[in-house]
C-alpha cells in the first residue's frame, strides 16, 4: 500500500493514510458514529489498533476526518454554480436538487452524513454533537452566500435557514428509503413557494 506521512515515532505508515479516511468515512456515513466500533474500523482498513490510534489519535480524531473528507468532497456545496443562476428561484432548485442527488446516489450510504451526524448521541459524545451541528451551521452561511446576491440579507438569512431544514429532513427521508423522484416533489414545493415570495425573480 501507498505510505503517506510519518508516525510519531518518525517511522513512516504501514498502510495508506488518506484511503483509511475514506473507508472510515464510508463506515461512519453508513452506521453513524457510535454504530461503528474500533474493531470495525481496524478490520475494514486493515490495521491494528495500536496503529489506527498512532496514526488518529482516536476514533473521535478520526470521525473529524472522515467528516471534513465528506464536506470537501461528496457533500460540498457548489456556490458558484447557484450564485451563477438566473434567478432564485433558479438558484434555490439547482440547491436542492443537488442535495437530493447527494443523498441518494449510493445505495448503501443515504443521506448526508454532515445533516444527518450525531443528532442524537451519549452523553459522552457532547463534543462530536456539537462539532457536527456547527458543521451544520457552516453551511447555512454558505447558503447565506452562495444566495446573498439575490436578496437582502435579512431575506437571505430566513431563506437559508429554511432551506437548511429543508435538506436536513430530505437527508433523513432518504436515509429512510423515500425515492429520489419523491423528494424531487419536495424541491419542486419549495421552488414553488420560493418563486410566489419573490415575484420578481
Amino acid at each position: 500500500m501507498e505510505q503517506e506521512g510519518r508516525s510519531r515515532g518518525g517511522r513512516p505508515w504501514s498502510f495508506d493514510r488518506d484511503a483509511a479516511v475514506e473507508t472510515a468515512m464510508l463506515l461512519f456515513w453508513r452506521h453513524g458514529y457510535e454504530g461503528v466500533s474500533v474493531g470495525d474500523l481496524t478490520k475494514a482498513i486493515g490495521v491494528a489498533p495500536p496503529s489506527l490510534y498512532a496514526a488518529f489519535g482516536s476514533k473521535a480524531g478520526l470521525y473529524r476526518l472522515a467528516m471534513t473528507r465528506y464536506e470537501e468532497t461528496l457533500g460540498c456545496l457548489d456556490a458558484v454554480a447557484i450564485g451563477a443562476a438566473r434567478s432564485l428561484p433558479a438558484a434555490v432548485r439547482l440547491l436542492l436538487e443537488n442535495a437530493v442527488t447527494a443523498v441518494t446516489r449510493r445505495e448503501h450510504e443515504r443521506g448526508c452524513m454532515i445533516s444527518s451526524g450525531l443528532v442524537a448521541c451519549h452523553p459522552d459524545q457532547a463534543a462530536l454533537a456539537r462539532d457536527a451541528a456547527a458543521r451544520r451551521e457552516a453551511l447555512r452561511g454558505r447558503i447565506v452566500q452562495a444566495l446573498s446576491s439575490f436578496a437582502d440579507d435579512d431575506q437571505v438569512q430566513r431563506l437559508a435557514r429554511h432551506l437548511a431544514a429543508v435538506m436536513q429532513g430530505i437527508s433523513i427521508q432518504a436515509r429512510d428509503g423515500v425515492a429520489a423522484s419523491d423528494l424531487r416533489d419536495i424541491v419542486e414545493d419549495v421552488v414553488a413557494g420560493v418563486a410566489a415570495r419573490f415575484p420578481g425573480d
